[in-house]
C-alpha cells in the first residue's frame, strides 16, 4: 500500500478538486452524443428508462456514496477519475478503519459493500472506463475486510399478532390519521410487505408514474400486484376473522372517509388532521409508525425504550408474518417474495429449528 499512495500523489497531487462533470450534484448519466432533433425524443425517454432500471431509494444511496466518495478523495488531494482500483482499495480501508470523515464510525462490510457497488454502477453511467472490483488492490482488500470484521446481520424484532392488536389500541380512534395507520399496519403485517411497496400502492393499475403497485378487492379478499426487486408479484391477503382485526375492513374504511379516488393509496393528512393530501407518503413514515406504537404499547417490555426504537422498524411486519403464520414454508416464501427459502428462514424468528432431527433420521 505505500507504493500505491506515493504512485498517486505524485500523479494526481495537482488535481484537488472533483471535476465539475463528476460533482454529486451533476447527473449521473452520461451525456448522449449530439444527435438529429427528430431522436431527442427517444434521448429523453431513454434516460426516464435508464432511471426505472433501479428504485428511487437505491439511486439516493447511489448518490450519497459517490458524494462520500468525492469528498474523501479531495480531502487526500486524489482525482476520481479516472477509476484506480488502488484508490478505491484506500478508500475502503479508510472506511473500515472509521478514518474515512472526521467523526464517522467504522462502515459495516455491508455498507462499504455497498459503497463499492455505488462506485462501480457511477463509474459505469459516466460511460468512460469502468471500476475493475476483480482488481486484487480491491478484491484483496475487501476479504481481509470481510474475514475481520463480517459480523451476522442485527435483525429487527418481529411483531407478532398479539403485538400487532396492542400497538392498534394505541392509534386514534374516528381520526383520518388513526384509520390511515390501522390500514397500513395490518395490510403490511398480513401482506408481509416491504415499507416501500406499502406506500407506494396506488388504488388501481396505472394511475401513477411512481406508483410501485395497485390493489384489487374481492369478496374474499384483496390482490396486491406489485412490482419489486425480481419483477412483479402478486401477493394475496385474505379477510380477517373479525372487523377489528381485518386489513380488508380497515383499507376499506380508510379510502372510504379519505375519500380517495384515484392516486396514491396512503397519503399525508394535513389541516390539523381534517384533510387528505394528494402527496405519496414517504416510506419512513412506516419504519416511524412501527417504532411508535410498538414504544407505546409496550412491546418489548423488557427492553428499554430506546433499544425498542432501534430494534423495530418497517421490516418488523414482514418478520412478523413469517414467524406467526402456522402454514407450509413455501407460501410464506411466496407471499414475503423471496427467491430462496433460506431467506424466508431467515425472517422466522419463531419456528422449530429442530423439527426435523437428521441425527435420529441417521440412526442415532
Amino acid at each position: 500500500m505505500p507504493r500505491i499512495i506515493a504512485q498517486n500523489t505524485e500523479n494526481l497531487a495537482a488535481e484537488a478538486d472533483v471535476p465539475e462533470d463528476v460533482s454529486p450534484q451533476a447527473p449521473v448519466v452520461a451525456e448522449p452524443p449530439a444527435l438529429p432533433g427528430h431522436l431527442q425524443d427517444l434521448t429523453d425517454r431513454a434516460r426516464s428508462y435508464v432511471e426505472a432500471a433501479s428504485s428511487a431509494n437505491t439511486r439516493k444511496a447511489y448518490a450519497s456514496d459517490w458524494k462520500h466518495f468525492s469528498a474523501w478523495c479531495r480531502r487526500q488531494n486524489l482525482s476520481v477519475l479516472p477509476p484506480d482500483p488502488h484508490i478505491v482499495g484506500l478508500y475502503i480501508t479508510a472506511c473500515a478503519s472509521g478514518t474515512a470523515e472526521r467523526g464517522m464510525k467504522a462502515n459495516t462490510v455491508s455498507t462499504i459493500e455497498r459503497r463499492l457497488s455505488s462506485l462501480s454502477w457511477n463509474y459505469a453511467q459516466r460511460g468512460g472506463e469502468r471500476l475493475d472490483r476483480k482488481d486484487r488492490a480491491i478484491a484483496t482488500v475487501l476479504a481481509g475486510i470481510r474475514n475481520k470484521h463480517a459480523a451476522p446481520p442485527r435483525q429487527k424484532e418481529a411483531i407478532l399478532p398479539e403485538d400487532l392488536i396492542a400497538m392498534l389500541e394505541t392509534l386514534e380512534r374516528g381520526t383520518l390519521r388513526g384509520m390511515r395507520d390501522r390500514a397500513m399496519l395490518l395490510v403490511g403485517f398480513a401482506g408481509g410487505l416491504r415499507r416501500s411497496e406499502i406506500t407506494g400502492l396506488d388504488l388501481a393499475r396505472d394511475q401513477t408514474e411512481d406508483g410501485r403497485g395497485w390493489i384489487e378487492f374481492f369478496d374474499k379478499g384483496l390482490l396486491v400486484c406489485l412490482r419489486g426487486k425480481t419483477g412483479w408479484r402478486e401477493v394475496e391477503i385474505g379477510r380477517g376473522s373479525s372487523d377489528a382485526t381485518c386489513p380488508i375492513a380497515a383499507l376499506e374504511t380508510w379510502i372510504r372517509f379519505a375519500r380517495i379516488a384515484k392516486g396514491p393509496l396512503f397519503r399525508r393528512v394535513t389541516g390539523q388532521g381534517k384533510e387528505v393530501g394528494p402527496d405519496r407518503l414517504n416510506d419512513q413514515e412506516i419504519a416511524r409508525l412501527v417504532k411508535k406504537t410498538a414504544v407505546a404499547a409496550g412491546v418489548g417490555g423488557d427492553l428499554s425504550e430506546a433499544e425498542r426504537a432501534r430494534k423495530f422498524a418497517g421490516h418488523s411486519l414482514r418478520a412478523g408474518l413469517a414467524s406467526s403464520a402456522e402454514v407450509d414454508e413455501r407460501h410464506v416464501q411466496k407471499q414475503l417474495g423471496h427467491t430462496t427459502a433460506e431467506m424466508t428462514r431467515r425472517y422466522q424468528r419463531r419456528r422449530d429449528r429442530f423439527r426435523i432431527n437428521l441425527t435420529k433420521a441417521a440412526g442415532l
